[in-house]
């Protein structure tokens, strides 16, 4: 029996091939199985005919890997969807800005979210608080998603597990509730 109501969507970020990059995007991912636990949500998504989105990043940068015209700009194989799985291409960093990912969800009577996604400070980030903003009910779920190290404007290296832990903590019991995968499935 699914723990998730008929009326919740999976919206899967950026989980694109150009995020296998590290030293493109600062090396020192965090959570190695981040992408194993995406795979586990989208398989009870799928078995129990909830519906997902698949919101993936096309740059306007051309030397970009997240160019939907170049192979690092496609969605890993371990989470690739289905014909009849909707996919959206956004160019900014939240999944509800210049697409139709709101209206779709309205028109399902979608009220509930479960977000999963690279990367958790960046669009992750602003995605749920945009969904939060627009009344959607979000769960965030900390451990299918991850990022990487930074340095800040003076320099100083941030590693990414601590990045990707303040940012949880910063969404939570504000714009989502952070879970992990066995919270929900």
């Amino acid at each position: 029996m699914s723990k998730v109501e008929a009326n919740t969507a999976l919206i899967l970020i950026d989980w694109q091939e150009g995020f296998d990059d590290w030293d493109h995007w600062g090396g020192n991912r965090n959570n190695p199985e981040a992408e194993k636990n995406a795979s586990l949500l989208l398989s009870h998504w799928r078995q129990n005919n909830l519906p997902v989105f698949h919101v993936i990043h096309h740059s306007t940068l051309s030397k970009s890997p997240l160019r939907k015209e170049k192979p690092s700009g496609q969605i890993i194989q371990l989470l690739a969807p289905l014909e009849s799985e909707t996919l959206m291409h956004k160019r900014e960093n939240s999944a509800f800005v210049g697409t139709h990912l709101e209206v779709s969800l309205r028109r399902l009577n979608i009220q509930k979210l479960v977000i999963s996604g690279l990367t958790t400070n960046h669009c992750v980030s602003t995605s749920t608080r945009m969904a939060g903003n627009l009344g959607f009910d979000v769960q965030l779920v900390g451990d299918a998603c991850a990022t990487f190290d930074r340095i800040g404007p003076d320099g100083q290296e941030f590693k990414a597990q601590l990045i990707h832990d303040v940012c949880l903590s910063d969404l939570h019991n504000e714009f989502c509730q952070v879970v992990n995968t066995a919270d929900i499935i």
